[in-house]
């Protein structure tokens, strides 16, 4: 058994560290990233599970790469608002909503807000590596002015 309190005031679980969103920052287009934070709440090596339950937290102005792969991902809103471009389609979040992302499907989180933007996320425990999106779909988001700001 394992619990890890949560402290409202820090908003950070007690014994889960937080760490840079990616190793290193991203030199493929789309894939840089900024003021991004990850927190690995479950681990699957460690909880005897095939999946891994993190949170994430954008500072204002902060934003995921953007990247696809081949797993699905579940994303629910815990703190803050936000924007995710998801394939073709701009999703505006707020507290406690929950969004899907189909495998394959481009994808990027951004903090337009003036508070920390943070999502719980699954994720498998035996991930496949986040790939750039492809210069056609890179094309299509430039083309679309609803999609273009997330392009960068």
């Amino acid at each position: 058994m394992r619990r890890a309190a949560f402290d409202p005031t820090a908003f950070q679980w007690a014994g889960v560290t937080a760490r840079a969103y990616k190793d290193e920052p991203g030199s493929a287009r789309g894939m840089a990233w900024q003021g991004l934070s990850r927190h690995t709440l479950v681990r699957s090596e460690e909880a005897g599970v095939t999946f891994e339950v993190r949170y994430f937290e954008i500072a204002p102005g902060g934003f995921s790469s953007l990247e696809k792969h081949e797993h699905v991902h579940v994303v629910f809103t815990a703190r803050g608002r936000g924007q995710a471009l998801i394939g073709d389609q701009v999703v505006d979040l707020d507290h406690l909503d929950l969004v899907e992302v189909p495998p394959w499907t481009p994808h990027r989180w951004i903090n337009a807000g003036d508070e920390p933007f943070g999502f719980i996320c699954t994720v498998e425990g035996t991930r496949d590596k986040p790939q750039p999106v492809s210069d056609e779909e890179w094309e299509a988001l430039l083309a679309d002015p609803r999609t273009a700001p997330f392009a960068h």
